[in-house]
């Protein structure tokens, strides 16, 4: 059968068409990237999200498509990874070259995190995605007078503001890999028949997300390590398991928080240990620097100090 040039044109951008993302399916695909996102940096999912969606055409603009770039940050002069050049605001501008799309998300955080003009938003509600969108517009992160006013609208219409809940969208659609079995071998001959420990970066360090039934022992052995060394990076005693959802560090922890973390105001509950958790910190170092007792844990309200020696 002979095709005609026009008809071979029609299938050529039909094809086109069903490669590309519609909004739901990013959303569904990269949420929890967002939503983990949020919780190492405090950037409401919901923004996030709206963001990448805007900011990558969902993920069809050519830059996020051959440089995963899913929010448009230019190179700026601290920029030392790769590069890509793009008529913007003016002609062949600068942008930000990734090696994967979450390599982007977790990007778009230490952006906004480190720079000064953004700090005021980091003092709003974690669900204040309108005070947190007009922020944005306010700092000047794009030049579209209603950039607020597209992100709310993106964030209501796709009922964003559940991802700041961590309530995610079913099916989760995720970044995770799975590796099948070769045909006819038995899972009693396998360890973690899924890949499911992907490696993330959390506090600038590589870490994984425990799932039920973890151990110390299998994450070490997935990932060739010793028990030991999982042990003493998260400042565990031997025997110690790791509850589903728990960051699980394998690397050495940071003597003390980035520049941008000064100190951390204690909430009821909170112990030395979660604190040095949740900002990569060695526990003795962090217990040390405010100057307690090895086991004694800090009063609901007090300030510990994340990168100085709290004085007298």
């Amino acid at each position: 059968m002979k095709y005609t040039l026009p008809f071979i044109l029609l299938m050529i951008t039909v094809q086109a068409a069903f490669s590309q993302y519609n909004r739901e399916n990013y959303i569904k695909k990269y949420q929890l990237l967002a939503i983990e996102e949020m919780g190492r940096s405090g950037i409401p999912a919901s923004i996030k999200m709206a963001q990448a969606v805007l900011e990558s055409g969902n993920g069809n603009s050519e830059l996020s498509r051959k440089s995963n770039n899913h929010f448009g940050i230019k190179c700026k002069r601290s920029w030392r990874g790769g590069k890509v050049y793009y008529d913007d605001d003016a002609k062949d501008e600068c942008f930000r070259k990734y090696k994967s799309v979450q390599d982007s998300y977790i990007d778009h955080s230490n952006f906004l995190m480190s720079n000064p003009r953004y700090a005021f938003l980091f003092q709003l509600a974690p669900d204040d995605y309108i005070g947190w969108a007009k922020g944005l517009k306010q700092a000047g992160y794009a030049t579209a007078r209603d950039y607020d006013k597209r992100l709310i609208r993106i964030i209501e219409d796709n009922k964003l503001h559940r991802l700041d809940y961590k309530e995610a969208f079913s099916p989760l659609e995720t970044y995770r890999e799975q590796q099948k079995l070769n045909e006819g071998m038995s899972d009693k001959m396998t360890i973690n028949p899924f890949k499911s420990h992907k490696i993330v970066k959390i506090n600038g360090l590589d870490a994984v997300v425990a799932r039920e039934g973890d151990t110390y022992e299998i994450i070490a052995q997935e990932l060739d390590m010793k028990p030991w060394e999982i042990y003493k990076f998260n400042d565990r005693g031997e025997g110690y398991k790791p509850h589903p959802r728990e960051v699980v560090y394998i690397e050495r922890k940071s003597r003390r928080a980035d520049r941008n973390q000064l100190t951390h105001v204690a909430e009821p509950g909170e112990t030395m240990h979660y604190i040095s958790q949740l900002y990569g910190i060695r526990l003795k170092p962090l217990v040390r620097r405010n100057r307690m007792e090895p086991n004694e844990q800090p009063e609901a309200g007090e300030v510990i100090n994340l990168r100085k020696r709290k004085r007298n």
